[in-house]
Parts: C-alpha cells; sequence; structure tokens
C-alpha cells in the first residue's frame, strides 16, 4: 500500500546548509513530485552597487556575492566596465586573470567533490579531498594574499605580479595535485561508495539539459556543449589549452567525472600560463567615467555568469544586475528530483553543486 507524506529538505539541514527549501512528495520512497522556495535571504548587493559604492569599488563589493568564485564575480565585473571604458590590456594581464579563474575552479570542483563524497556516507574520502584541496588553496593566497576574497582583478588589470617564489610553489603544488587527482579519477570511477552505486542516478538527458536551462557541469555531464569558454573570445581560452570535457548519461557518476576531468585541464591551463608568461605591466591607466552599457558572460565553475552594467559618466552605476548559474538551474535541479529514491537525494543535491547564497543578492 502507497503511503503519501511530505519531507523538507533545507533551508538548514545536513546536507544543505543554504537559503533554500525542497518540499518533497514522496510515495513510500520515491519522490513524486518538489516544491521549493529560494527567497529566503536578500542581501541587497545589487542596490548597494548602484547607491553606496563607486564604479571603482563594485568590483571588490560584487567579489563578496560568493566566496567561491569570487573572483568570476570580480573579472565580469571588471570587463564590463573596461568595455565601456574602451580599456583595452595586455597578454600578460589576460594571462595572470585566466590563471586565477581557473585556479578558483579547481578548489570549487575539488569542494563540490568532497561533499559529493560525503553526502554519500563516505567521510575518509571527504576529509582526504579536502586535504588535497590545500594544494591549490597555497597557490591562491601566495598570489593574491588571501584564501577566499582574493581582490586581485582590477579596473585595467591586477593588483599583483608573481614573483618567482609564487612560480615555483605553484609548479610544484600542481604537480603534486595532478596526481592526486589521477588517484581520485580511480576512486570516483571504481569505488561503490562514490562511483558504480551512483551510475544512472540522479540523471539528467541531453534533451532536458537544454529543456530546463542546465549549465557548467550539470549541463556538460548529459553530453550538452555548453560552455562560455568555447563561445567567447573576450579572453584567450583556446592560446592557453583549454578543452570542453563532455560526459554522457548525465548521472551522479558523469558529473563526477567531468568535474574531475575539468581539474586536470584546468591544471594543465594553469601550468601553460606560468610557462609562457610574459613581461609587461600589470596594471593599465585609464582616464574618465563609465557612460554606456554593457552584458559579459563568463563561466564560473558552476556554469555561465552573466553581469548587466548601465553608466550615465558619473562615479555611481545607474544599474547593475547580476545572473548566477545555479539559479538558473533550479528547475532542472527539481526535475531531477522527481522519480529518484528519497535516499539518493543528499548525493543528488551535492553533485548539483548548488551555490544558493549566490541567488541572495
Amino acid at each position: 500500500m502507497k503511503k503519501t507524506i511530505t519531507i523538507p529538505l533545507g533551508s538548514q539541514h545536513i546536507s544543505l546548509l543554504e537559503p533554500v527549501r525542497f518540499n518533497f512528495s514522496c510515495e513510500n520512497e520515491k519522490i513524486t513530485d518538489v516544491d521549493y522556495n529560494v527567497g529566503f535571504v536578500h542581501r541587497g548587493i545589487e542596490k548597494a552597487c548602484t547607491e553606496k559604492f563607486e564604479y571603482k569599488q563594485v568590483g571588490y563589493v560584487v567579489a563578496r556575492v560568493c566566496g567561491l568564485c569570487a573572483i568570476t564575480h570580480t573579472m565580469a565585473y571588471t570587463l564590463g566596465i573596461e568595455h565601456i571604458l574602451n580599456i583595452k590590456t595586455n597578454k600578460k594581464i589576460d594571462y595572470l586573470r585566466i590563471l586565477m579563474l581557473e585556479l578558483d575552479r579547481i578548489h570549487s570542483h575539488l569542494l563540490c567533490l568532497a561533499h559529493t563524497a560525503e553526502n554519500s556516507g563516505f567521510e575518509g574520502m571527504f576529509m582526504k579531498i579536502m586535504g588535497d584541496r590545500e594544494l591549490v588553496m597555497d597557490i591562491q593566497e601566495a598570489i593574491s594574499g588571501n584564501r577566499v576574497q582574493f581582490d586581485f582583478v582590477c579596473i585595467g588589470g591586477v593588483n599583483r605580479d608573481i614573483s618567482t617564489e609564487c612560480e615555483k610553489l605553484a609548479f610544484t603544488n600542481l604537480a603534486l595535485l595532478d596526481k592526486k587527482v589521477d588517484d581520485l579519477i580511480g576512486k570516483f570511477t571504481s569505488n561503490w561508495s562514490t562511483a558504480l552505486k551512483y551510475k544512472n542516478i540522479g540523471a539528467l538527458s541531453y534533451d532536458d539539459a537544454f529543456n530546463f536551462n542546465a549549465l557548467g557541469p550539470l549541463a556538460r555531464a548529459a553530453g550538452a556543449a555548453i560552455d562560455v569558454r568555447a563561445e567567447s573570445s573576450i579572453l584567450p581560452y583556446k592560446e592557453v589549452g583549454y578543452k570542453m570535457i563532455l560526459g554522457q548519461n548525465g548521472d551522479i557518476y558523469d558529473r563526477n567525472l567531468v568535474r574531475l576531468k575539468e581539474i586536470k585541464n584546468s591544471i594543465l591551463m594553469c601550468q601553460n600560463i606560468l610557462s609562457g608568461l610574459t613581461e609587461g605591466e600589470i596594471l593599465v591607466k585609464f582616464k574618465g567615467k563609465p557612460n554606456g552599457e554593457s552584458f559579459t558572460r563568463l563561466e564560473a565553475p558552476r556554469g555561465e555568469i552573466f553581469y548587466y552594467l548601465n553608466a550615465n559618466g558619473t562615479n555611481m552605476l545607474q544599474r547593475v544586475r547580476i545572473k548566477t548559474p545555479t539559479f538558473s538551474q533550479i528547475p532542472g535541479m527539481v526535475e531531477i528530483f522527481k522519480g529518484s529514491d528519497y535516499a539518493d537525494a543528499p548525493a543528488i543535491l551535492a553533485s548539483f553543486d548548488p551555490c544558493m547564497s549566490c541567488t541572495a543578492k
């Protein structure tokens, strides 16, 4: 006999410490319907960027939208302002920016994989991945001076150059991390707790990836070739060894594998940048105040991030609009939950890599 029950997940839950609530309607162990609410928090960041802070300060404000992809938020804003001001940067600046973007992707993907292992009940794997993640965190701290809010990118360039000691540390740690990721790939493809029991679980089909506007690893694991790095020439990704990674089944297994392979590709790009870093200034001088509008798309660790800026020739912007990837992917997340076992919900959720606080701007 079937029994229908409603089970809440969030906004405070052992597997979801984020400002969102899901309500699962379940028949016995199967999830039959999902309701959600993302309206728990509003921080007023967009409003503050037009009323409290001048345009030169906004890049540091939007970095606080998200602690995991702070560099991407600052980068998207900065590129938008540079477009309005017609600022042209040099190759060294572009390469340093890509370097920090890809280091950010590595540490974010590792955190997602760690949480997926934890929500699968594999606490030991969680601790191992978090320990391995320290290698990239050390590089970020050495380059920018911070472990979380990097404040590295600025209008016209970057705030700090890379020293010889930083380069040596980066090469050493990236080589060590590359070997550790090979080991993780083995565990995430052969271990029962992290891999085999999650084949065909929480799957998103290729068609649904487009129908529900999936982005980032969630889309690419389903075979959808959706990646701003491949579409845009705003940063020279093709010069540094970028390669799109695709899966086939769109399940937890493929999402884990896509992230691991993307980490490998990001490591390669970082090594190529450090090997080919040219001489040059790290800051381009500019004059004037922004007057006009811009639209900027970048590939954050979770997918496309979008910034719209509108300026009227003063120090204060008229409009700052931010669209984060997690907000766009909620319909796809809801669809994947339907038909799944409730016992698999924590692992499915972690494999989405949601950052709901980003949506509360």
